[in-house]
Order: structure tokens, then C-alpha cells, then sequence
């Protein structure tokens, strides 16, 4: 009797440990549903996208090209400083950008695009054949009808997904970036894991205090590169700009910076070199942004309260301070 037991209790182990594979198997978003293609890292190895990229991870994942000239660069700046604002919580969560132009951005010209933009090793860019980034891309919900047409507008999302759980969510990859850390923790990591990332009552956060046209506008499009009154990062520090720049040259510049270039405008051209050929994006700001982002530049560098909106600048591509190169 007792190894009819014992065989009895085996047998329905067996049973729950087939259901469980079932279950797994089964689950929405898991091993059957993405697909192993390889893409190859920035710098040249070759991994697959299911068992080495998201399998049993926690990741946030982002489709771009090196030579967009708008919408890439805002989006790869802005997750540069969400993982500063995650601090060490960043290294549970792995960042992925591929690419959607192969045929152009090779491993090198990746990772001299990471390099750019402070990204570390640990965050990867990658890119592939372009049926097999097709494929990811559609299949992690990434895809949009005009990529294969127009990939310049492609879609400006972020996936975040918690793998074991299969859990997924779309985010945009420009939100700002201390609400964008939080929901990353949070939906990624735990409310108890949050250590201080944005995790404060709301019963004590500051009021919320001018929210002019301009300074909203710096905050969604300027601070992901620039800061005010903290030095250089990305791109110049704009304190006290509008004293020491014409106000024609800075509204032609704000409007159409890649026409400028194009037209080898000295300034520029100067700047580009400067600041680690990173371009500024053409935000397509019309004439009355313009003038409520130089307005608000100018509130900014006759009172110290630039502070506010600004971020601890990133390290120069370089090593050194970038303090004595800042517009002057």
C-alpha cells in the first residue's frame, strides 16, 4: 500500500509539473510567442533576441537610427538620464535600442552613436538582418505601418517588459524622465524596491510653479540635452545665451539647427564639432514656441532659478571638464 502511495503521489506531480510546462508554454508573451532571431551588439556580438535578450529578464526596449535627425537623438538623450535617474536600479533593468536602418548602422557606427550619448556598456545597441529586425519589431509591438515607407517616423515607444512574469507595457521614450524612472521601478522592480525614485508622498512635493509656454517647452524638448547654470553636458549650458548670442542667429538655430549646418553656418558648425558632433534635433517649433523658449531663456539667465530645470551634466565624451568650452 504505502509504494502505491508513493507512486500515486509521483503520478500527480508529474501531472502539476506538466501543467506548470503547459502553462508556461501556453503564456501569451513567452519563448512561443517572440521570436530567437540574432542581432548583433555595438560591439560585434552576435546574441538572440528570446533566449539572450529577454528571457528571464527585466527590459525596456526602443527602435531608432543613427542618422535620424529629430526624434532619435530627444529619445536616446532622455533614456540616458531615466537610467541616471534609476541610479543603481538601472543595472536590473537591460536597456535595448535597435536599430531599424541595418544597412547603415553597422556595430561600429552603433556604438560610436552609444559613445555619444554616455550609454555605457551595458546598455545595448543592436541591429541585424532586416527581415529579423522586422520581425522583432513587430513582434514586440514596436512596428508601425509607415517604418518600411518613411522609417523617420517610426514609432517613439518604449516597451517595458518583466519577462518571467510576462508582464508588457508601452511607454513613450520621450516622458519625462523622473516620471518615466518611476514607472519603471514600479512596474519593473516593485514599489519596495523604488529606493527614492520618485517615491516621495505627493502631500510633499513642491507646488508646481510657472508653467509658462517656454518653460514647459524646455522642460519636453530642451533638458533631455541642456542644462541651466550646471554646466555643459550633452550640449551647451544655456545659462545667460540669449545675453552672450544675436537673438536672430538663436532663433534661426532653434527653428532649423540642421539647416544651419547644411548652410555651414560657422557658429554651428563650431558647436557641432564641440560637443561631440551630437546634432540637435529639428523639433519643428513654430515661430511662437521659438519666441516663448528664447523669452523664457532670458527670465532664466537674469535670475538664478534656471537651477531648477537643470540635471547634474553628464561626463565629456572626453574625460575632462567641459566647463571652459561652454558658449562663451
Amino acid at each position: 500500500m504505502g509504494s502505491l502511495k508513493g507512486l500515486a503521489m509521483l503520478a500527480a506531480c508529474a501531472l502539476l509539473a506538466g501543467a506548470g510546462a503547459e502553462a508556461l508554454a501556453a503564456q501569451p508573451w513567452g519563448p512561443g510567442y517572440f521570436p530567437d532571431v540574432p542581432l548583433v551588439t555595438q560591439d560585434g556580438r552576435t546574441v538572440h533576441l528570446y533566449q539572450d535578450l529577454l528571457k528571464g529578464k527585466r527590459v525596456a526596449i526602443n527602435m531608432i537610427f543613427t542618422s535620424c535627425p529629430d526624434s532619435c537623438p530627444l529619445s536616446t538623450a532622455n533614456l540616458a538620464r531615466v537610467r541616471s535617474q534609476l541610479g543603481d536600479q538601472a543595472a536590473n533593468i537591460h536597456f535595448y535600442s535597435i536599430t531599424v536602418d541595418p544597412e547603415h548602422d553597422t556595430p561600429e557606427v552603433l556604438k560610436a552613436y552609444a559613445e555619444k550619448f554616455h550609454a555605457g556598456p551595458d546598455w545595448l545597441f543592436l541591429t541585424g538582418k532586416a527581415d529579423d529586425i522586422r520581425l522583432a519589431q513587430q513582434k514586440l509591438g514596436l512596428w508601425s505601418s509607415t517604418d518600411a515607407e518613411d522609417p523617420d517616423h517610426h514609432l517613439t515607444s518604449l516597451m517595458v517588459g518583466n519577462e518571467p512574469a510576462g508582464q508588457w507595457m508601452r511607454q513613450s521614450t520621450l516622458d519625462n524622465p523622473r516620471f518615466l524612472a518611476a514607472k519603471l521601478s514600479t512596474f519593473l522592480l516593485g514599489w519596495q524596491n523604488q529606493r527614492g525614485v520618485a517615491s516621495q508622498s505627493y502631500s510633499a512635493a513642491p507646488p508646481i510653479a510657472d508653467t509658462d509656454a517656454g518653460r514647459l517647452l524646455f522642460r519636453r524638448t530642451c533638458a533631455a540635452c541642456h542644462t541651466i547654470g550646471q554646466g555643459a553636458a550633452l550640449a551647451p549650458d544655456l545659462q545667460g545665451v540669449t545675453t552672450r548670442r544675436d537673438k536672430d542667429w538663436l532663433r534661426r538655430f532653434i527653428k532649423a539647427p540642421d539647416q544651419m549646418l547644411e548652410q555651414k553656418d560657422p557658429l554651428a558648425l563650431e558647436l557641432f564639432a564641440r560637443y561631440n558632433q551630437v546634432r540637435m534635433p529639428n523639433l519643428r517649433l513654430g515661430d511662437d514656441d521659438v519666441e516663448a523658449l528664447i523669452h523664457y531663456l532670458e527670465i532664466q539667465g537674469a535670475t538664478a532659478q534656471g537651477q531648477a530645470d537643470s540635471r547634474p551634466p553628464l561626463p565629456p565624451a572626453n574625460g575632462h571638464a567641459k566647463g571652459s568650452q561652454q558658449l562663451q
